[in-house]
């Protein structure tokens, strides 16, 4: 009796601690992570995509602003080209309307019997319309090229004829047949002219 009653209280003792133990092993684990649901992923590739959406229409607006400014710019370059061309003479055309104005008095001054029968008005009229004009192609680049007297020039000048002359030493401008231009330093047409030769005076004419 006294051996059954000692048994027991060792394992009441026993018991115990077994007791305690367990719930100690249980606390210590550490708790799997939990799986991502497939309704998470989804939302998360939804979203992804409605951002790169936003990013493709943001990228195609640009891309069509920038077409239309290129068109217009497209459309007012043309327009001004045209411009260009189109008015581009509107400063000489300005400057030759006072000369058209001297034409207009000439004209409308000449049916006056004075002044018809005044050579010496109606020749000085000429003269100053005929410097308006030069003046207003100097305005613009054009010089008249110099010719009579000169050495000739191929590059300047287009001979016509030759003329022997004790006069002038060879290669020289005799006459002057049909003025030339230069626009801005380009030949626009050359001097027509008659070139010298020289010979003996006693040669002349033969």
């Amino acid at each position: 009796m006294g051996s059954k009653s000692k048994h027991r209280k060792e394992h009441e003792n026993v018991h115990p601690a077994t007791s305690r133990e367990a719930p100690e092993e249980i606390q210590g684990e550490k708790p799997a992570d939990e799986p991502v649901s497939g309704t998470q992923q989804a939302a998360e590739l939804r979203t992804r995509l409605e951002t790169k959406e936003q990013e493709a229409a943001e990228n195609h607006d640009r891309y069509l602003r920038a077409m239309a400014e290129l068109d217009n710019y497209k459309k007012r370059a043309a327009r001004d080209k045209e411009d260009a061309i189109k008015y581009g003479n509107e400063k000489l055309i300005k400057d030759v309307l006072p000369i058209l104005d001297s034409l207009d008095r000439a004209i409308h001054q000449s049916s006056d019997l004075s002044v018809r029968n005044n050579f010496e008005a109606f020749q000085q009229g000429l003269e100053l319309i005929h410097s308006q004009i030069l003046g207003c192609l100097e305005r613009h680049g054009v010089v008249k090229i110099a010719a009579k007297g000169e050495e000739f020039d191929p590059d300047r000048h287009q001979a016509l004829m030759q003329v022997e002359t004790p006069e002038m030493e060879s290669n020289r401008v005799v006459d002057e047949y049909e003025s030339g231009y230069t626009l801005h330093g380009r030949l626009l047409r050359p001097t027509k002219v008659s070139v010298s030769k020289n010979v003996p005076k006693k040669d002349e004419g033969k």
